[in-house]
């Protein structure tokens, strides 16, 4: 069996929602114990919310596929240029996966009847430039960790920061990211494009209600946010 079609085969296992320990699942697919043991690290490593030890067994804790969905064509050209939107990222691991998502659309709905590139305002060269650390910031960003980014301003003088990343945003042409800035005690704007390092601490913060992505949109409403260009 090739290993994508055993990885399938896996997730279907796993859809129940049950704890399936590793030697059952070994004995069903037929290949060793070690072998689950493997799959399993790569299903995790891949995004999907599976759980478990060795010894103890796995669990889906989550569906991880969509109920049926009728779209109009309103919708359909929305998912379109999302789609189209992220796959044109400099986030690698983004990119692939939208044009993956996207063959899948292609297979079951009708072609359209305009192409959409001619209807949206796609990344511009800045997004090419820093696509290492998008995949990091977007981990960040999810299981709310402190990074430290070292940053390059238009001079050339380099400064680093202990942040707490909030949101990946699009300033105009420019992708910026907002955080909570520790060391200033406030909110900030960086531009990816000059983020030249990105190290995870592992360090979670907490949700604090004066420094939340919340209390950053509620900043904007009254000031303009400085931008670190």
């Amino acid at each position: 069996m090739r290993r994508t079609d055993r990885l399938f085969d896996l997730i279907q296992i796993l859809r129940d929602g049950r704890l399936h320990r590793a030697s059952e699942i070994a004995e069903k697919l037929e290949v060793s114990v070690r072998t689950i043991w493997r799959d399993m690290t790569t299903l995790a490593a891949s995004g999907l919310p599976v759980e478990g030890e060795r010894g103890v067994g796995y669990i889906l804790r989550a569906p991880i596929t969509l109920p049926p969905m009728i779209l109009n064509a309103v919708e359909l050209d929305a998912l379109r240029l999302g789609l189209r939107l992220a796959a044109e990222s400099g986030d690698v691991p983004l990119a692939r996966a939208a044009r993956a998502l996207a063959k899948k659309v292609a297979a079951v709905t009708p072609a359209p009847t305009k192409d959409p590139e001619g209807l949206f305002a796609f990344p511009g060269p800045t997004d090419k430039t820093a696509p290492k650390h998008l995949p990091l910031l977007r981990r960040a960003i999810k299981t709310h960790e402190r990074v430290t980014i070292t940053y390059i301003d238009p001079r050339g003088t380099e400064s680093h920061s202990d942040i707490r990343p909030l949101a990946l945003e699009k300033q105009g042409r420019v992708s910026t990211l907002a955080a909570y800035c520790e060391a200033r005690n406030d909110f900030r704007s960086f531009r990816v494009d000059r983020i030249v390092a990105v190290t995870l601490t592992g360090e979670r913060f907490p949700d604090e209600a004066d420094k939340t992505l919340a209390a950053y949109r509620a900043r904007l409403e009254h000031e303009p946010l400085r931008i670190e260009l």
